[in-house]
């Protein structure tokens, strides 16, 4: 997906394409989060979409829950929604800021490559 480091850097063009279709991927990757968690709400906790959407929103920010939980699989779905949120979280910011991170090495080590003696 990425440039070998013997490569040269992308034109800035094909960098901010690649950016924003990261961006999309992580954002889609989000709404499906958010998707998933309305849904167990909704039908295991029997809470209407908006605060289904609500407390999946919370927790997917890591803010918490909103609403009281009043069935054993509710709260087992709740710590499970909880769990994966944690990791949802950190890989859509990995997902949007990879391409960043890598033209920021790439830079680096191309300048790198430069100064040395021959």
């Amino acid at each position: 997906m990425f440039e070998h480091h013997n490569k040269p850097l992308l034109p800035r063009r094909i960098f901010y394409r690649r950016v924003f279709r990261n961006a999309l991927f992580g954002l889609a990757f989000i709404l499906v989060s958010l998707g998933f968690g309305m849904a167990g709400y909704h039908f295991i906790e029997q809470m209407p979409w908006l605060d289904a959407f609500l407390n999946a929103a919370m927790i997917l920010s890591g803010m918490g829950p909103v609403g009281t939980l009043q069935t054993d699989a509710g709260k087992f779905f709740a710590g499970c929604y909880a769990l994966y949120s944690g990791l949802a979280l950190v890989t859509s910011i990995g997902i949007i800021f990879a391409p960043v991170l890598h033209r920021f090495l790439h830079k680096f080590h191309l300048e790198d490559t430069d100064d040395s003696p021959t």
